[in-house]
C-alpha cells in the first residue's frame, strides 16, 4: 500500500496558538503515493522550534521593567546570539520602552528629561543595530537558502542522470545511496520552491526503485534493514504516546516522522502492515496535541474573560466622583485588591493579551492620575488652611490674657467656630496647630472660671457634691426603712441645693450621685426634692432672672467644650440659640422686676 505521512504544522506567527487545529479530526492523511516519498528536513517547516519555545518559556511582562532595564535587556539579546529570543521579543521590549518613557517624561521634572534622553539615544542605538543585523541575517539565510535550491536542484539531476545510464546494480546502487546522502545533507530551501522540489526528487526516487534492476539478494537485505529500523519507529511512537508531555511528544514524533522518510521501503508484504502501525501511533499523538491546544485555547479565552471583567471595574473606579482623602484611600485598596487578582489569572490568547493589559494599565494609570491631580489640589487647599488657622491661633493668644469676659467670651467662641468651618491642614502641622489654639482658648475660660460670680461657682458646687457622694457612699444601711428614707431624702436635698458644675463634669459627677444613691431600698422611687418655703412673685422672677443669667454663662462655656470635638456643629447651634432666647427673656424679666420696684417704692 502507498503512503505518505502529513507531518507539517502551520506556520507559527506572533499568536498565542501554538498550532492552528482544523475542522480535521486528525493530522495525518494517507495518499496513493509511493512509500518513498522523503519528508523534508524539519529546517524547511519553520515554527515547531519556535512553537515549543513559545509554548515553554514563560512569557515576560516588559511593563513592569524600569527603562534602564528594558534597554539592558535588549543588550543582552543582541549580544547572546539568540536571534530567535531577540526576533521574538525585540518588538515588545520597543513597545514597552516607549510607553513607559513617554509616561515617565510627562510625569518627571524638565531638569530630569535629558537623563531620559539619553536613555532613548541608547535604546535607539541597540535597536537600529538589531534591525541592521536582522535585515542582514535575513538576507545571508535568503542566500543560504537560493544555493541549497541550486545544490538540490543539481542533486536531481544527477538522479535523473543515473536513472538514464541503466547500469548494472553494482554500479548504480551505491551511487544512488550517495546522491540520498547529499539530498539530506543540504539545507533549507525558499518555501515556495520546497515541495514542487521535493515531488520532483522523490519522483525520481521512486522511478529509480521500480525501473533499476536491482539484484534481488540485494534489495531484500535493504528491506529487511529498512523493516527493522521502522518497527523501532514504531516502538517509538507508542511510547511518545504515553509522554504526559504532549508537546514534547508531538515534537519527537516529527524528528520520526523525518527519519521515517529517509528510509528505502520494505517489502510489499510488510508496508501496509507496518505503515499502520506507525500511523495508529502518530494518530492518537495527533489527537491528544489537538486537544491540548483546544483546551488551551478555552483557558485562555476564559482568562480574557476574567480580565475583562477586572478592566470593568477598575474603569469604573476610575470614573467616580471623588471628594475626599478617605475615598481615595478606600479605592485606592479596592484597585490594589483587583491588582492582586489580576495577577493570579494566567495569559489570555496572544492576540488579545497585550491589548487587554494595555487596557487594565490604562485603567490603573487614569485613576492614579486623577488621585495625584486630587493630592496636588488638596495640597494647595491645606496650605491656605494652615495660613487661616495660624491666623486665628495669632488671635486667640491675644485675647487669651482678657478680662473683659463677656466680649471675649463671645469671640472666642466664634473663632471656634470659624475653626470648625476650615479644612484640613497639612498633618505634620494639625496636632500642633490644634493644641496652640486650645491652650490660648483653655486659658482664657480656665482664668475667667476662677473669676466668675460667687452664685456661678462651678467648680466649688463640683467639690461639694463630690464631697457629699463620698459621704453617701460612707453611709451605713440600718435596715429600718423608714430611717434610711429619710437619710436618702436629705441626701437628695441636699445635692439639688448645691449649684451647677462645670459643663465637662456634669454627666460624670451626675452617673456618680446614682451610683451611690442605688444602694438605696426603691431609690428611684423614694427619691424626691425637699419641700421648700414659698418664694414671693418678685423673689421668684429675680430668682429666675439669676437662673437665666447662670445658664447663659453655662451654655457659652458649653459651646467652647463642644467646639473642640468633632461633630458639633448641631450642638453648637442649639446652644447659641438657647442664648439668644434667654437674653430675650432676661430683658422681659428685667423690666418685670423694675414695674415691681417702681409699685413698692
Amino acid at each position: 500500500m502507498s503512503e505518505e505521512i502529513i507531518t507539517e504544522v502551520t506556520e507559527v506567527s506572533n499568536e498565542p496558538e501554538v498550532v492552528e487545529v482544523s475542522n480535521e479530526p486528525e493530522t495525518v492523511e494517507v495518499s496513493n503515493e509511493p512509500e518513498t516519498v522523503e519528508k523534508a528536513e524539519s529546517s524547511e517547516n519553520p515554527g515547531i522550534e519556535d512553537v515549543q519555545e513559545s509554548l515553554e518559556a514563560p512569557e515576560v511582562n516588559y511593563a513592569d521593567k524600569s527603562l534602564a532595564a528594558l534597554v539592558g535587556l535588549f543588550e543582552e539579546f543582541s549580544k547572546s546570539g539568540d536571534r530567535i529570543k531577540l526576533f521574538k521579543d525585540a518588538e515588545a521590549i520597543k513597545s514597552a520602552f516607549y510607553r513607559k518613557l513617554q509616561k515617565e517624561k510627562s510625569e518627571v521634572e524638565e531638569s530630569a528629561l535629558e537623563a531620559l534622553n539619553e536613555l532613548e539615544n541608547g535604546f535607539r542605538t541597540v535597536y537600529n543595530e538589531y534591525k541592521k543585523e536582522r535585515a542582514q541575517y535575513n538576507a545571508a539565510l535568503e542566500k543560504e537558502r537560493e544555493e541549497n535550491l541550486a545544490a538540490k536542484q543539481a542533486v536531481i539531476e544527477d538522479l535523473k542522470a543515473l536513472l538514464e545510464k541503466q547500469e548494472d546494480v553494482d554500479a548504480t546502487f551505491p551511487a544512488f545511496r550517495e546522491i540520498q546522502k547529499r539530498w539530506r545533507e543540504i539545507g533549507p530551501v525558499p518555501q515556495q520552491s520546497f515541495r514542487n522540489l521535493n515531488d520532483t526528487y522523490q519522483l525520481y526516487v521512486e522511478q529509480f526503485y521500480d525501473m533499476v534492476k536491482i539484484n534481488r539478494e540485494l534489495r531484500d537485505l535493504d528491506f529487511k534493514k529498512n523493516l527493522e529500523a521502522k518497527e523501532v519507529f514504531c516502538a517509538a511512537a507508542e511510547k511518545l504516546a504515553e509522554n504526559e508531555n504532549v508537546v514534547a511528544a508531538f515534537n519527537e514524533l516529527q524528528k520520526l516522522h523525518e527519519q521515517w522518510k529517509e528510509l528505502g521501503p520494505v517489502a510489499k508484504e510488510y508496508r501496509e502492515d507496518i505503515w499502520n502501525r506507525f500511523k495508529a501511533a502518530t494518530l492518537v499523538i495527533n489527537k491528544r496535541y489537538q486537544a491540548y491546544f483546544e483546551e488551551q485555547k478555552e483557558q485562555q479565552l476564559a482568562n480574557l474573560a476574567a480580565k475583562t471583567v477586572l478592566c470593568e471595574k477598575v474603569e469604573e473606579i476610575a470614573a467616580r466622583e471623588v471628594a475626599s482623602s478617605n475615598e481615595w484611600n478606600t479605592f485606592s485598596k479596592e484597585i490594589e485588591d483587583i491588582q492582586k487578582e489580576w495577577k493570579t489569572i494566567g495569559f489570555a490568547t496572544r492576540k488579545e493579551n497585550q491589548k487587554i493589559y494595555d487596557r487594565f494599565r490604562a485603567a490603573c494609570d487614569a485613576f492614579y492620575t486623577r488621585k495625584r491631580d486630587f493630592y496636588n489640589g488638596y495640597k494647595d487647599s491645606m496650605n491656605a488652611n494652615l495660613e487661616k488657622k495660624t491666623a486665628l491661633c495669632e488671635e486667640a493668644e491675644q485675647l487669651k490674657d482678657s478680662t473683659d469676659w463677656k466680649k471675649t467670651a463671645d469671640r472666642l467662641i466664634a473663632l471656634q467656630k470659624q475653626w470648625k468651618e476650615i479644612g484640613a491642614v497639612p498633618r505634620k502641622k494639625s496636632d500642633q496647630l490644634w493644641k496652640r489654639f486650645r491652650a490660648a482658648c483653655d486659658a482664657f475660660f480656665n482664668e475667667r472660671d476662677k473669676n466668675v460670680k460667687p452664685e456661678n461657682d462651678f467648680y466649688g458646687n463640683l467639690k461639694a457634691k463630690q464631697r457629699l457622694i463620698a459621704q453617701i457612699r460612707e453611709y451605713e444601711l440600718t435596715g429600718d426603712k423608714d430611717e434610711d428614707a429619710g437619710a436618702m431624702e436629705a441626701f437628695a436635698a441636699q445635692w439639688q441645693s448645691i449649684g451647677f458644675v462645670p459643663f465637662k463634669e456634669k454627666d460624670n459627677i451626675a452617673q456618680a450621685y446614682k451610683e451611690a444613691m442605688s444602694r438605696f431600698p426603691d431609690a428611684s422611687k423614694r427619691q424626691r426634692r425637699p419641700s421648700r418655703p414659698a418664694l414671693s412673685p418678685k423673689e421668684k422672677l429675680v430668682a429666675k432672672y439669676n437662673q437665666l443669667e447662670q445658664d447663659i454663662v453655662t451654655y457659652e462655656n458649653n459651646i467652647g467644650f463642644f467646639a473642640m470635638s468633632k461633630n458639633s456643629a448641631p450642638l453648637i447651634r442649639q446652644m447659641e440659640e438657647r442664648i439668644a432666647q434667654a437674653k430675650e427673656e432676661l430683658k422681659s424679666l428685667e423690666k418685670q422686676i423694675r414695674e415691681m420696684n417702681a409699685e413698692g417704692e
